[in-house]
């Protein structure tokens, strides 16, 4: 089922995130490379915005680009596992990568 977006929505959105982050308008700005003005306009409902400030937004409020757009709040699974992953030194990262290639061979073969 495809989804309508909203650009009030979507403003709706980007702001509570922001201020569930506690940072001020100008803040966020700043941290995302867009004017103050112009988030307002956007956290409105008044204009709309590229995908690179899109990406800067999400980015910045940690959250993906499909939640700000749709309000879908599925995990960003690749995000949370590559900030794991950094936390490991790369001789641990030789034996976790081959730990998850056992495990998809085993997945796959369960599933036959």
């Amino acid at each position: 089922m495809k989804k309508e977006m909203n650009n009030k929505e979507i403003g709706y959105r980007i702001m509570s995130t922001r201020l569930d982050h506690g940072y001020s308008r100008e803040c966020l700005s700043e941290l995302a490379g867009i004017s103050a003005g112009f988030l307002y306009e956007i956290e409105r409902g008044l204009k709309g915005f590229s995908a690179c400030s899109l990406m800067h937004l999400a980015e910045v409020l940690e959250v993906s680009a499909d939640y700000i757009m749709t309000g879908c709040k599925s995990k960003d699974i690749e995000s949370s596992i590559t900030k794991t992953l950094e936390k490991f030194d790369s001789s641990t990262l030789e034996m976790i990568e081959q730990l998850l290639n056992l495990t998809y061979e085993i997945v796959q073969k369960s599933e036959k």
